[in-house]
This record gives C-alpha cells, structure tokens and sequence, in this order.
C-alpha cells in the first residue's frame, strides 16, 4: 500500500489558542494544557508506538529467523497520533541521511494524522555506539568497565549522543546497569560487570555524557534480570529482597538520582512477580522512594509475555491494565497491551482513565523538555537540514580507538610482551582475522546483519591479523584459522600447530562472535552451559601449546571464559570484551608495545568451567571451605586484576579520623608511584570489609577506585572523601541502614591484592538509609 504523506516543508504551522506550544511555560504546564485537549484515543496513542520500517513477527519467531520480516505502515496504527517510533535507523541497511530523510517523512504523516499535530519521539538502541548502519562501533559495555574511567565513559555517552541527536532520535535504549551473577548469563557482554559501584559509576558517566547532548538515556532492565537461574535468558530469578536492595538495585537508585530519563523494565520474574506488572518496583521504589519523574517503558513486547510467558494475565487487554496499573507509561515496540486494547478498558470501565492522564501527563512533559511541542519544531533532523550525516566521524573513531587500548587486560606475562620486531610469529585463531568477532551483539553488524556478510560492516575495521601486519612490518607473520567460533570443525588444528612448531612464538586469539538468540555465542539468548570456551577451541589450544613454542594467549568474548588453566603454560595472556571497529589496532598497539595495557578486570576469570555462579562479591561461605566442600572457587585471576608494563607500588594509607558518626564522612588516603621504567596507569582500588554485622556481609566490597597516570619514578597521592552512606546494607528487618562497627579497609591493585589496610569506626546509633543521598566516593588525586 502506498501512502501520501503532506509534505509540510519547515516547521508546521500552530495558532494562538494552542498554550502548549508556548516556550515561556513550564513543561507542567504545557502538558497539562494539551492533556486537557486530548480525546482518550488520542491519549492512548501517546503510550503507544510502531516500528514502520518492519513489522515485527513477535517474540514467537522460529529459530534462526529474521524477527524483521514484514513491512508496517503508519496510517493506521498513528491515525491518532504516536508516543513512540521504533528504532528508525537501527533496522535496515540504509545510508544514515537516507534514514534521516523517511524520519522527517514519517513525523510530517504522525503531525498530520494527530489532530493537534504531535510528533513522536524516537528511540533507537546505542549499548555499543547508535545502532545505525554506517555509526561508530565502540568496544561493549564490559569493556567500557575495564577501562576503570569515567571520564573516558562520559566522553563515549556525549559522542553517541551527539549523533542520535543530530539524526533526529530522542530516547537511547541504554545502558545496561544490570549487575552480572551468573557468567553463563548470554548478556554479560551488556553490563559494566559484576560489582554495583563500578556498574553505577559507569553506568552514570554514560548518562550524563548521553543527555547532555539532549538524548534520553533509559536504564535497563528493571530489575533482577542478570540474576535469572542458571544464567538462562528470561528465567525467573530467586533473588530476595537483600540482593535487590545491596546489589542489584543500587545502580539504577543511583542514576535515577542522577536525573536519568527513562527506566525500562526487566524481562525476568522475581519471586513469582513480573517487573511488567510490580507496581512495588514500578511505582513504590522508583516513584515513592527514589522520586523517579521520568518515563518507565517496557522492554520489547513485555506486555504480551503477561499472558503468554508469565500467565499473570488472561489476555491483552489485561496485561495492559496490569501494567499501567503498576506504573508503566509507554508500550515498546508496537501496541498490544496498550492502544485499541486499553482504550477499550478503559471504556468499559475496567481501568481508570487517571492512570492513563498519569503516564500521558509524564510522555508529554518529556516532549515539551525535547522541544517537540515548540512553535518552531522542525520534523526534519538537525543532519537532513545539514545535508550530512556522518555517523563515524574521525574523533569518535579516535574515541573508539581510546577506549579499547585502555580496556585492555594483560592477566599474565613471562616477559614474551611486547612482540619483537622481527622473526617468525605464529598468528592462529578464530578470532584473529575476523573483524566481526570484535563486535557486541548490539552492534549493527551483528545485531542486524548476522546472516548479511555480503552487505559489510558500514564501517571500516582491521582486523588483529591486518592490523599486526602493519604495526610489526618486519615480522615474518604465518596466519593459521585453527578451528571455528562455534562448529566442532577440527580440520584446521593440524595446520595451526604445524605453524605454532615453526614459529619463534604465537599469538593465538580465540573467543566469541556476537549475535542474538542463539546466532552468536554471547549476546541476547546466547546463554551458556558451562565457561568452557565455545566449539572446540579449547583443543586448538592445548593443541599450540602442547609445541612447546611461547604462546600469547589473546582471549576475545563477551564473557569471562575459564581459561586460567591455561595460564601456566601460556607466555602471556591478555582478556579483550569485544573491543569494537578500533579493537584491533588498539591491540596491536599494546602488544607491540608503543602503548601500555592499562585495564583492569570488571569480571574474574574463574579457574574452572563449574565456577559459577560466583563472583567477589560474596559472603564469608562463598570463599574455599576445605573442610566442608572439595571444590574450590578461587578465580584464576580476580576481580580488578590487570597488569602493565611497568610496575606500582600502593602503600601509606591512613584514614583522617579513627571514628566517624553513622551519618558522617571519612577521607581515606593511599600513596600510588610508579617504579618501573616506563610511563603507564594504576587503578587504585578501595575495598571495605564489615568482620561483624547483623547479617551476613560479602568479604569485601568495593568502596571507590580511581586511575592514575605516572611517568617512571613519580608518585601520587589519592584522596577517597568516603559518606558512611557507602557501608549501607540491609539489615534484618529487610530496612536499610548504616550501623556502629568496626570497618576494615583494604587498598591495591586488585580484589585480592590490597597489601596496606587501615580501620575506621563508626559510632552512635543505627540509622536509617533507605533512600541514599550520597551515592559516588569523590576523589583527589595529588601528583608530587
């Protein structure tokens, strides 16, 4: 079907009698104002939203089979109005101003359609870059966190926001603030790792960079996903309410705290209740607690899971009176629960039409903030205007290259780093000469085109084997594949060793490719057995080194593999999170030595294949307990860990007081100095250890950490300004509060590696925390 759109050229034409439209007001007021005006269809149009590039098959699609198969079509499912446009860039293959130009189309159909002439918003995804063929591919959100700067992070946010901006998006389905559990869980890769200090701090950093280029960011999921049972996508999750209120909730309070502008909720179930429907977490946390005044939106078609994945609804029209019951605003990706289904409930009676005022007033006064309600709102984007879109420009490649170097983690090295500059080099693996293996599952490579590789990447990237090639010139280079990703082909073995045997040393990468349920081996629906490595790459490499030749083992994925048994035979060994588009110069680069390894690890790296669920961040019974049980949990390499080519030392830490109020502060200092020989960066890690509480507390959790550059021979003094805000727990009666005690503190480089210790007391009467004020452990770092 063909449909005519009016071309209504610049900005559409408004009158005096629409207050709305008036700048001078206050976004209250204006949404109030036009919500008196909107019919109760009309209303529910802007809860609503449609993906018209394609119309989504739904969540039953088979196997193997695109979910992008049907072309959709505005004029019936805008005829009111629209809340809502699905991902306009982040579907088809299209050059970015081509995208730009049907967005200008589209909003000039949804104004003329609507009555009063709204626009839509428009969301599109952004986990590693704006989800838009031809956009800049940062490393994942893993790596992202084992840069330990966020800073960097925040610079990352503004760049992918200036460009969903200058495209004409509002909204951005990111960041994950989801602390990992389970490492078999497929969307490791999505997270910031599994610590909620780091996950916060990142996870805030990447906010304020995003919304400060005027895009919304929305958290997700909200809440309890990544603790889902067996690391299975979707499965419920046991978690009681101290893992949410210690663990898994901090991050998203902390952000919400931070003026994020959306939340979007959590596909699992927790103890029985879909967040969908949990008007405890929906409203009473986020709203009653935190002060929430954004938008919930649901994760894609959450609202028919209600009646067929939870069965806590009957039908549709039921799911969506459940879920805007419980303090969902906007339904994503189309209109199932909500559109026709609520207007007719509401028109039956069986939903009040308040709630569905509450969830229009909280859309609209988001599109006042946007400017989508101004006089002079034009439907074209800022690029169309321009007559230029170019979504990789060279200082986000810079940024993207940035960012890879420095997450980066050398877990071990004999001495074998940097590579020589001349010689024979074994390069073997699947993840050598395979760019897509750099990439996240969010990524528009592997998010949209998997099963494309005749359509490219949209962007140019060198691969580790291309990219080695032109660092060493000099190095006699013999490329071998070895074996797949994931197909148990071992055709290629043979040759892999014949190459290791020849060489003077190899470099082996192995690991993941990304993809989506169930096409990559990390990624949404990607989830895992066991941490063995994927296919048969664990016996390519025993295989290389069993040859007895010095191996660099180069581990590529989106999840911490269980390869530490290999680290005594291996030479060295560095851990890559997928490092996007600049992932394999940067690496190059590190292993040549002209730049040095500077990340640190956000996941451990666990000793065997049954290490999980596990990560530091447990109580006293998670540590070895050799009398009681013969398996050990020790990671091979533990959380925070990376090292460099140049060596720190961490000593003099004090604390300027030796007892503090339970609603007061501390500062903490630690001396960092570099005592190798060439410049570099250490993460300075603060860790606090509770001996003694009303319940049971982790061993040690991360207090605050800042990163620090130094030049051979110099020194630091970093300063941790410390609120007892941050040695808050839930206590017995399920409260949060900040109780008298002893409190230990640990510095250095590592989870398990804080050689000075220094204590602090906190006096006076249990207090109450329930609702933090003092989120982030600011610090000062002083060069001497």
């Amino acid at each position: 079907m063909t449909t005519t759109i009016p071309d209504h050229g610049g900005a559409l034409p408004q009158d005096d009698g629409r207050p709305w439209t008036d700048p001078t007001l206050s976004t209250r007021e204006r949404a109030e104002a036009l919500l008196a005006r909107l019919t109760l269809p009309e209303k529910v149009a802007q809860l609503s939203s449609a993906w018209e590039d394609v119309e989504p098959a739904g969540p039953e699609v088979a196997p193997g089979t695109s979910i992008f198969d049907r072309v959709g079509d505005l004029t019936e499912t805008a005829r009111h109005g629209l809340g809502q446009l699905t991902r306009p860039y982040g579907t088809l293959p299209r050059p970015a101003l081509e995208h730009s130009r049907a967005l200008a189309g589209r909003q000039r159909q949804i104004t003329a359609q609507s009555r009063l002439g709204i626009p839509a918003m428009a969301h599109d995804e952004c986990l590693t870059g704006f989800t838009a063929y031809g956009a800049t591919i940062y490393p994942t959100s893993l790596g992202m966190a084992a840069t330990f700067d966020p800073e960097l992070i925040r610079r990352v946010g503004a760049a992918i926001g200036a460009d969903m901006a200058e495209a004409g998006v509002h909204q951005g389905l990111a960041p994950v603030v989801d602390v990992i559990r389970d490492y078999r869980w497929g969307r490791c890769e999505e997270t910031y790792g599994e610590d909620p200090y780091l996950v916060g701090e990142m996870g805030e950093a990447y906010v304020t960079g995003l919304q400060s280029a005027g895009v919304y960011a929305t958290l997700k999921h909200f809440a309890g996903y990544s603790a889902s049972v067996g690391g299975r996508n979707h499965a419920p999750v046991h978690a009681g309410r101290r893992e949410l209120l210690d663990v898994l909730l901090p991050p998203f309070e902390r952000l919400v705290a931070a003026g994020v502008g959306s939340v979007m909720n959590s596909y699992a179930e927790i103890d029985g209740e879909a967040p969908a429907a949990s008007r405890w977490l929906l409203t009473e946390v986020l709203r009653e607690w935190w002060g929430f005044e954004g938008t919930v939106v649901s994760d894609y078609w959450s609202l028919p899971f209600l009646v067929s994945a939870h069965r806590v609804a009957a039908d549709l029209v039921d799911a969506g009176a459940l879920a805007l019951s419980a303090g969902m605003d906007v339904e994503l990706p189309d209109q199932r629960g909500f559109g026709d289904a609520l207007v007719h409930a509401v028109e039956q009676g069986t939903v009040d039409e308040g709630l569905v005022d509450r969830a229009v007033r909280r859309v609209l006064r988001q599109k006042a903030e946007l400017g989508l309600l101004d006089p002079d709102w034009d439907p074209r984007p800022a690029a169309l205007r321009a007559g230029e879109l170019d979504l990789d420009k060279p200082e986000n490649r810079e940024l993207a290259h940035a960012v890879a170097q420095s997450s980066a983690v050398l877990l071990s090295n004999d001495g074998t780093l940097p590579l020589p500059s001349g010689g024979r080099i074994a390069l073997i693996g699947p993840c050598a000469d395979d760019v897509r293996t750099m990439f996240g599952c969010y990524s528009f490579p592997n998010h949209v085109l998997a099963k494309r590789d005749d359509l490219g990447n949209g962007v140019e990237a060198a691969s580790l084997r291309t990219a080695l090639a032109e660092e060493l010139p000099s190095v006699h280079w013999e490329f071998a594949h070895g074996c797949p990703v994931r197909d148990e082909d071992r055709s290629g073995i043979p040759a892999a060793v014949e190459a290791s045997a020849a060489a003077d040393l190899t470099v082996l990468v192995v690991g993941d490719k990304a993809g989506m349920f169930g096409i990559g081996t990390s990624g949404e629906g990607c989830d895992v057995e066991d941490l063995r490595l994927p296919g048969v790459q664990e016996e390519l490499v025993e295989a290389v080194l069993a040859t007895g030749k010095p191996v660099v083992l180069i581990v590529n994925s989106g999840r911490p593999y269980a390869v530490g048994r290999f680290a005594s035979a291996a030479a060295a060994m560095v851990q890559v999170f997928l490092p996007g588009e600049e992932g394999g110069r940067a690496v190059a680069r590190l292993l040549s030595g002209r730049a040095n390894f500077s990340g640190k690890l956000p996941v451990q790296i666990p000793l065997s294949p049954g290490g999980q669920p596990y990560t530091y961040l447990h109580p006293p019974l998670g540590d070895r307990q050799s009398f009681l049980s013969n398996l050990d949990p020790t990671p091979a390499f533990p959380f925070g860990h990376g090292l460099s080519y140049t060596d720190f030392e961490i000593d003099l830490l004090a604390v300027d007081r030796e007892q503090v109020p339970t609603d007061g502060g501390f500062t903490v200092r630690a001396r960092v100095r570099n005592t190798g020989a060439v410049a570099g960066a250490e993460t300075v890690q603060l860790y606090a250890i509770d001996p003694v509480a009303q319940v049971t507390r982790p061993v040690r959790s991360l207090l605050g950490f800042a990163k620090v550059a130094l030049a051979p021979g110099r020194q630091a003094t970093v300063r941790f300004h410390v609120h007892t805000d941050r040695l808050a727990f839930a206590g017995l009666d399920g409260r949060r509060i900040v109780e008298a005690g002893e409190i230990l503190l640990h510095a250095g480089s590592s989870s398990l590696d804080t050689p000075v210790r220094a204590v602090v007391r906190l006096v006076g009467a249990e207090r109450d925390a329930t609702v933090l004020r003092h989120h982030a452990v600011p610090v000062t770092v002083e060069r001497e």
